[in-house]
């Protein structure tokens, strides 16, 4: 069987749920106020799992009182969890999430154990980048991304990479990169070029592949997705639903892409798959909470 390994972080969320977004200065009255398991890296491990993924997770919890139930939970949902270390003397990552009544977010995050996975403490763990795929984003320091990708590109695995948090990125990193799954705001922070419609989108796509990368993956939110393998693109519309909460919409997509392309699924369908997951988790409080399994995501494929 394949293996996936998803380097990456592992937040506790506290959500609040406002009517809109505050202006400076402004005090709100919100609601449903909820702590969750949250973080890019973990998010993306439990949707690749509970999409069928046999995966495992590198990352970093702190000494607080949620990491051991964080710890469980993952292995509950079947993630092989011998490479999350503890790290003494911090707490886990921290963000702070505000949902507005259209189901947008904000998030302000603070790093915590997940700027001890350092490149020194991937290498305790470099066993685990002997894998099939490997999933990154950029919630842990950028050295450690480049580290993981040099590690398991070597052993022949295929770098998925979704540059989230929007920053820029060197090129050593872009050339171990055999897909890119940015939004439009990161494929616009990366290349320069405004994501506004499908001309755009394409255009983004091609600065990418000019940067070594074969196959790029815009998410547009509920235009739906542009994908664009070694230079021809088009985009693809996607589920029309009601949403309630968009935390981990990415992440939810980018878990179950891999998931679905490591059963064997060919491009397309495995991103129509992944369109029909992040469907689900947006009309679904929270992060991991959100976060469909395979039936779910089956089933609403059936009704497309």
């Amino acid at each position: 069987m394949m293996t996936l390994t998803v380097t990456g972080s592992i937040n506790i969320d506290h959500v609040i749920r406002l009517p809109q977004f505050p202006r400076p200065g402004e005090t709100l009255t919100g609601h449903d106020y909820r702590i969750v398991p949250g973080g890019k890296g973990a998010n993306q491990a439990v949707a690749a799992a509970r999409a069928g993924a046999a995966t495992r997770l590198v990352a970093c919890v702190g000494e607080d009182p949620m990491a051991g139930d964080l710890l469980a939970g993952f292995a509950a949902d079947g993630i092989n969890i011998n490479a999350i270390d503890t790290v003494p003397g911090v707490n886990t990552g921290v963000a702070l999430i505000q949902v507005n009544d259209a189901g947008e977010n904000t998030i302000a995050l603070a790093a915590g154990a997940n700027a001890a996975l350092t490149p020194e403490r991937l290498e305790r763990h470099a066993s685990a980048l002997f894998c099939d795929q490997l999933l990154l984003q950029l919630e842990i320091p950028l050295e450690t991304n480049l580290a993981a990708a040099r590690l398991a590109r070597a052993q022949g695995a295929n770098v998925v990479l979704n540059p989230a948090p929007a920053q820029a990125l060197p090129d050593e990193l872009l050339t171990l990169v055999d897909v890119i799954t940015p939004n439009e705001t990161e494929a616009e922070r990366l290349t320069g070029i405004a994501v506004n419609d499908d001309a755009g989108a394409a255009a983004a796509a091609q600065a990418l592949h000019a940067r070594g990368i074969a196959t790029v993956i815009i998410t547009l939110g509920a235009r739906g997705v542009w994908l664009s393998e070694a230079g021809r693109g088009r985009r693809m519309p996607g589920f029309a639903v009601q949403a309630v909460d968009t935390t981990a919409a990415g992440d939810t997509f980018n878990g179950a892409l891999v998931a679905a392309l490591q059963q064997g699924l060919a491009l397309e369908p495995a991103v129509r798959f992944a369109q029909a997951a992040a469907a689900i988790s947006v009309t679904r409080p929270g992060a991991q909470t959100s976060v469909p399994y395979r039936a779910d995501i089956e089933a609403l494929l059936e009704q497309d």
